[in-house]
């Protein structure tokens, strides 16, 4: 028994062997097979093909005739190069929890009670505001794209449709643009700095002038330079007012202030329904402008404001004259220290206008009569006919006193502490005193000027004048110089300045010279600077020259 087990065991475990052993075969001839076909296949014979098959044959017959001999298995070998066999894991990072805790927002319980008027009036406010925005969208001008086609360069100024946007480098902008132009002008800049006409040592006592700049903007070309005045602290500043004449054109006015660094284009315009007939700047605060129109209001404009209205104007209710503001000047603060001004109008009234609690405050000071006081009016009514103003100033020294111009050639010596009687009356001109000022070297002496063709100057203690000077045609304006008494220059409306100087010609100007080179352009306003030796002349077609004083004319007096 023990005998048969054995045997049973043994034949067991050879069975798997042979088992092993076949499939083993089997399989080599399998692997054989395609390696032969491989073969057959590179070479790409037929003959080699035909060989295999014999050869397979014949294994099969060797097979089927002897049992092979047992063969222990083999081992596989792992490939190590396949990273599909190796175990690969990858590491998982643990899993954890986050939380964050947060304030809760702040609230707040509101109630209030709505009814229909409220809905209403939100309403229609909403509606104005939109109608508001939509007139602004309607007036503002369209960007300013053409170009200069004289100079071919752009012009500077742009409405911005977004302040914001240029604001950021507008100051920038103002630096370069005046770079720009101090290159474009630069023959001019020279000449104004230093020529000094050589010519002037071969003409006796004869002057020049020589043009340096003109200014012109395209939106005064149809409208007259009706008033200038230079800013008492920067010097290079001057501010000009347009408006017209011509009792027939009247339509709107302009302001607009130029500086010599920029030529081409002013540093402040604003604009107005009336015509401007004068301007004054306050000496104490530049940036105060007082300004008259043809429609009798007057108006003060804060140049730190970039409002394009004035700040402060009179109204038909605060006492507005009822013809045109000839000429307005500042008078030192009061004693509450409020800014005032004087207005002189056709209307007869000489008027006081106070700034109190950003109020104009007007205060008549005197009325002028006329010639014959009373006039017959409808039934047999006395009527008192009021004298025109046209233009006045005051004392540099004498604070009460003044002198006023009339259209009918009088000229009254006025005190701010009588406003029925004058001091004095000069029977000066046959026609309107166009302008009228004191000397401000010389404390009694005073120049006036008429459309009757003629120049006077005056003491005002003496009734009859101690020059007189026929200039051939009506005289619009005259000034004095800011650096000798006894130069003055006036302008006629023949397009010509006549400078003279008494110390060293009391019979004739030194120098008459053609200004304007239009015909039919007439010159209305003539200013000298306070500090450079230049002069500046406004005409009827909106130009304003500038130019520079030849040596004779500005001998310094001993």
């Amino acid at each position: 028994s023990l005998l048969s087990s054995e045997k049973a065991s043994v034949e067991e475990e050879n069975a798997p062997v042979e088992a092993s052993a076949e499939t083993t075969e089997e399989a080599e001839v399998k692997d054989e097979e395609p390696t032969g076909d491989a073969e057959a296949a590179e070479e790409g014979e037929g003959e080699a093909e035909a060989e295999g098959a014999e050869t397979a044959e014949e294994a099969e017959a060797t097979e089927a005739e002897e049992p092979p001999p047992p063969k222990a298995p083999e081992k596989k070998l792992a490939n190590q190069f396949n990273f599909i066999e190796r175990g690969t894991t990858t590491y998982h990072n643990p899993l954890r929890e986050k939380g964050y805790q947060t304030d809760p927002a702040p609230y707040e319980t509101f109630s209030a009670n709505v009814n229909q008027w409220y809905i209403y009036d939100a309403y229609m406010e909403e509606l104005e505001r939109m109608e508001k925005a939509k007139e602004k969208e309607k007036a503002k001008p369209q960007a300013v794209k053409k170009e200069d086609k004289k100079t071919g360069r752009k012009l500077s100024y742009v409405e911005p449709q977004h302040g914001d946007s240029l604001s950021k480098v507008a100051k920038a902008a103002k630096i370069a643009e005046r770079m720009v132009n101090l290159n474009r002008f630069d023959d001019i800049a020279q000449d104004f700095k230093y020529f000094e006409d050589a010519s002037d040592e071969f003409r006796g006592q004869e002057g020049t002038l020589l043009p340096l700049w003109k200014f012109q903007y395209e939106k005064t070309k149809k409208l007259a330079v009706t008033a200038i005045s230079w800013n008492p602290k920067y010097k290079d500043l001057f501010a000009v007012g347009y408006g017209s004449y011509d009792f027939m054109k009247q339509g709107h006015g302009m302001l607009l202030l130029y500086t010599l660094k920029n030529p081409s284009f002013p540093e402040y315009s604003f604009s107005s329904e009336s015509g401007i007939m004068c301007l004054d700047f306050h000496s104490d605060h530049p940036y105060l402008l007082a300004v008259g129109f043809y429609d009798g209001n007057v108006a003060i404009y804060n140049l730190k404001k970039p409002a394009s209205q004035p700040s402060y104007k009179s109204s038909a209710k605060s006492g507005k004259h009822t013809e045109p503001v000839w000429q307005v000047k500042w008078q030192k603060d009061d004693m509450d220290s409020n800014s005032n001004f004087f207005s002189v109008s056709s209307d007869g009234r000489i008027v006081s206008w106070t700034l109190v609690k950003n109020e104009l405050v007007h205060m008549d000071v005197i009325k002028l009569s006329g010639d014959g006081t009373t006039m017959q009016g409808p039934e047999g009514l006395q009527l008192q006919t009021l004298g025109s103003g046209t233009s006045f100033d005051f004392h540099k020294k004498i604070d009460y006193l003044f002198l006023v111009g009339t259209e009918e050639g009088k000229i009254y010596k006025c005190s701010k502490n009588y406003s029925s009687q004058f001091l004095d009356v000069f029977d000066a001109h046959h026609m309107a005193v166009d302008s009228i000022s004191w000397n401000p070297f010389h404390l009694k002496v005073f120049i006036s000027c008429s459309s009757d063709w003629t120049v006077k100057i005056w003491d005002h203690t003496i009734k009859t004048p101690m020059f007189v000077y026929d200039l051939g045609t009506a005289v619009g304006d005259v000034a004095w110089s800011s650096y000798s008494s006894t130069v003055f220059a006036a302008v006629t409306i023949d397009g010509q300045a006549h400078v003279f100087d008494l110390n060293i010609n009391k019979l004739e100007p030194l120098c008459t010279q053609l200004v304007v080179t239009r015909k039919k352009n007439k010159t209305t306003h003539i200013q000298f600077n306070p500090a450079y030796p230049i002069i500046i002349v406004g005409d009827e077609l909106g130009l304003v020259t500038c130019l520079k004083l030849s040596p004779n004319l500005r001998k310094m007096p001993k």
